[in-house]
């Protein structure tokens, strides 16, 4: 069973950064997508930021310029770093990996680290 652990999170004010990492372990034998999704109080769940297994990444226009997520393959971890905060980026951060675990590919979640913004 493959696992995410997420850590990161909390409260700051606007125009500050945060680090938010995940580690995905258990019985993965590759990472085809692994990244970050967001949900905030009343909206949907948004993509927030991917990167492939060959490194190619994906970023909502929202947070283009201002979020980067790195990808550690050796330890299947990730990192997005968020520059320049405002409070609209307050929602739950979940990490999601999408694996293959030598049969079929899955997907999994975490279970979601809160940031919230202050003005």
């Amino acid at each position: 069973q493959v696992r995410l652990v997420e850590s990161g999170g909390g409260l700051v004010q606007a125009g500050e950064s945060l680090r938010l990492s995940c580690a995905a372990s258990g019985r993965i034998l590759s990472i085809n997508r692994m990244g970050w999704y967001r949900q905030a109080q009343g909206k949907q769940r948004e993509l927030v930021a991917i990167v492939t297994g060959g490194g190619a990444t994906n970023y909502a226009d929202s947070v283009k310029g201002r979020f980067t997520i790195s990808r550690d393959n050796a330890d299947n971890t990730i990192d997005l770093q968020m520059n320049s905060l405002n409070p609209e980026d307050t929602a739950v951060y979940y990490c999601y990996c999408y694996y293959f675990d030598r049969y079929k590919y899955l997907e999994v979640w975490g279970q979601g680290t809160l940031v919230t913004v202050s003005s």
